[in-house]
Parts: C-alpha cells; sequence; structure tokens
C-alpha cells in the first residue's frame, strides 16, 4: 500500500525489452539501494512494481505485456523521469490517501492553466473511470494523491502547488501527455455495493 506522497523523481536508465513479455527497467534513485530488498514493492508513476535487482545508485523491475499495455510504462524510455514511493510501513504518516499501486486506467491531460502560484490540470478520465471522480475527492495521477476540485462529465481538474511541481513529474507535463489513474478505494467499494445483483 502507498500514500501517494511521491518521495524520489527517479529516471530510467536502461530498458530491456522481453521478446513481447515482461520488460525489465533500471531505474536511477536517490534512495539508498542497500535499503532496498530484493522483492520490495515500489511505485512506479502509481504502478507497483517488484525490485528484482539493485546496483550503485539503481535498481530493476519488471514490467509484465499486461502492465504495459494498461498503463503508460509502455512509452518509458532511457531519460524519463518518474515518481517514485516506497511502500507504506505501519506507524507510517498517512499524508496522501490509500493507494494500492493498482492503475485502473489512462488519463489524458486537455489543458493546463495557471492560477497564482499553482497549475490548474484538467484531465479526461476514461468513460468507465469517470463515475468514481467527484469533487473534493481523492484521485491518484502517476501515483501523485490530488483532490479533485470540480467534475464535468469525464473531464475533472486539479491544482498543483508550486511544492507539487518541483518534487513530481508534474513539473514536465504537456497537454496531450497520458497519466495513470487510480480512483479512490472508498469510491470502488461504494460503487460495488451499490449495484444492482
Amino acid at each position: 500500500m502507498f500514500t501517494g506522497i511521491v518521495t524520489d523523481l527517479g529516471e530510467v536508465r536502461r530498458v530491456v525489452k522481453g521478446g513481447g513479455k515482461e520488460t525489465r527497467f533500471e531505474v536511477r534513485t536517490a534512495y539508498d539501494p542497500a535499503s532496498i530488498a530484493i522483492g520490495a514493492s515500489v511505485a512506479h508513476n502509481g504502478v507497483c512494481l517488484t525490485v528484482i535487482e539493485t546496483g550503485a545508485d539503481w535498481y530493476a523491475i519488471e514490467a509484465s505485456a499486461e502492465t504495459l499495455s494498461k498503463t503508460t510504462l509502455g512509452n518509458w524510455g532511457e531519460g524519463t523521469r518518474i515518481n517514485l514511493e516506497r511502500a507504506m510501513r505501519v506507524g507510517d504518516e498517512l499524508g496522501g490517501h490509500i493507494v494500492s499501486g493498482h492503475v485502473d486506467g489512462v488519463a489524458e491531460v486537455v489543458a493546463i492553466t495557471p492560477e497564482n502560484q499553482s497549475m490548474r490540470f484538467v484531465f479526461e478520465a476514461p468513460r468507465d473511470l469517470a463515475k468514481f471522480v467527484a469533487p473534493k475527492g481523492s484521485v491518484a495521477l502517476d501515483g501523485v494523491s490530488l483532490t479533485v476540485n470540480e467534475v464535468d462529465g469525464r473531464r475533472f481538474g486539479i491544482n498543483v502547488i508550486p511544492h507539487t511541481q518541483s518534487v513530481t513529474t508534474f513539473g514536465f507535463l504537456k497537454v496531450g501527455d497520458r497519466v495513470n489513474m487510480e480512483i479512490d478505494m472508498l469510491a470502488r467499494y461504494v460503487a460495488r455495493l451499490l449495484e444492482k445483483e
């Protein structure tokens, strides 16, 4: 489990395609690799992946063909910047909201406008996820816990403060970019409970 509070802005240093199956990514990080156990879970732009090897200033993960097809990881190349968060430990501060690291779909940036010192982003959610997004609710975009300001059909707006812009990939996003989206876990279960049997 994660909180959606990014703790490092990593960078892909190497990509090794696995012939249509798994793809290996080596991720350069400010984390001390000696403190990362093989088998540890780390969120990468919101996608929970398992560490399989560590190096001097990097670690390696593998993503399945399914993960590559359902997230933005299939577009990663050398130099891609990614939001990183290590798994939450019992007793850690829950500064964002509960995030599982299981991406539900991909949203698209449709507008970015300055608003005082912040930036106002408007995203378009996949049709099947739009019903789970509510004003003042939570959403994880590329692994960042954010509060929804308003909703208009499939589109929803958020504000990103300067600090978040500087420590996450939100400082690099442009209109047309796609981001991994995880809906709020509570919204998922409420919707399930309301389904007719």
